[in-house]
This record gives structure tokens, sequence and C-alpha cells, in this order.
């Protein structure tokens, strides 16, 4: 799955853009969290795979729904089965735009906005998210926090389960990308 991500993601910066520089995590960390008064919800990956091309700032961030993982098995059971339907929607993405000027050659650290589509549970939602990219060398980290209401991606809460499971999750996205360095042609 690994490699698809990867080839989509290639596929989504176009081949033009090898002429600029394109970053890569395969290990970027995502976790969310919500709270009621009866039960808190917390999951976190450290496998969501993500791309930025800095010929235009595009982004790209892919990551498999099942790699979540939770203090409850049985929690982790019912996110995927019963919200989420991760057998038959597998992947969750964000496909963006950093809206704001950054020098790619310079250290330091930039407040942004990103803008483009999150796609989770099958259904797109155009967002706007706010975040930091801090430069150093030929590293560059990320640092974002937001909140997605889950009916804006079609995932039901039943009443019965409403002060279970909170309608608003926090996410937050952290992680360091690598320099691409395109394998040589033999």
């Amino acid at each position: 799955m690994k490699k698809f991500a990867l080839l989509l993601s290639f596929a989504f910066i176009g081949i033009q853009t090898f002429a600029q520089e394109v970053y890569q995590s395969k290990a970027l960390n995502v976790s969310f969290f919500s709270t009621t008064s009866m039960e808190d919800i917390d999951a976190k990956t450290a496998n969501a795979t993500s791309v930025i091309s800095t010929a235009k700032n595009d982004i790209l961030i892919m990551i498999q729904v099942k790699s979540f993982t939770f203090k409850s098995s049985l929690m982790q059971e019912h996110f995927n089965e019963n919200y989420m339907e991760s057998d038959k929607f597998p992947d969750a993405k964000f496909i963006g735009k950093i809206n704001e000027s950054i020098d790619w050659k310079k250290e330091g650290t930039y407040n942004v906005t990103v803008t483009g589509k999150l796609n989770m549970h099958g259904v797109d939602k155009d967002r706007t998210i706010p975040g930091t990219v801090t430069i150093k060398g030929t590293t560059v980290s990320v640092n974002s926090q937001f909140d997605v209401l889950c009916k804006d991606h079609n995932i039901k809460i039943p009443s019965v389960l409403s002060e279970k499971v909170a309608e608003l999750v926090n996410v937050k996205v952290s992680g360091s990308y690598n320099l691409y360095v395109r394998p040589e042609k033999k």
C-alpha cells in the first residue's frame, strides 16, 4: 500500500516538478482526540505518507484508516467497522496547496495555511487548515492542529452513543520530511 501511495504522490506532483524540490515523509504522525462526559477517544498512527512539492507549494497526505491504534481494541474495532467503515473507505487523504510564500532554501519557521480537500469516509470537504512549516537544512517539519465534524464526512454517530462519541474531533499532524532524491538511471 505504501508503494501505491508513493506512486500516487508522484502522479499528483507531476513530472515537471522534478526540476524543483520534492520532500517526502513515510512516517507522518496523525492523531485525533475527542471527549464527552462519559469517555475520551484517543488514537494515533505514525504511518501516514506525504509529499510536498516546492514548485507550486502542493501537499498530499495519505493515511490508511486501519493504521490508527487505540488504547482499547474494542474502540478500534468500532471505529473501523461502525464509524469509518474502513473496508469500504480504506484511506483518508488531504490534497492541498500552501497559501503563503515560503523560501524553501532559507531556514526558519513559517506560519502557514493550507487550502484543499480533506477526504474521509468517501466524502470530500473543502478546508483551510493552519499550521507551521519549519526548514532546517534539507529537513522540513510540519505541525498542524484542527477540528473535524463527523457529520461533514457523513460519519454517523447513533443518538444512543452520543454521550460516548463526540461529534467534534481534534486532529493533530506532525512530522519530518526529507528531500527526495530521484534514483539514478542505470
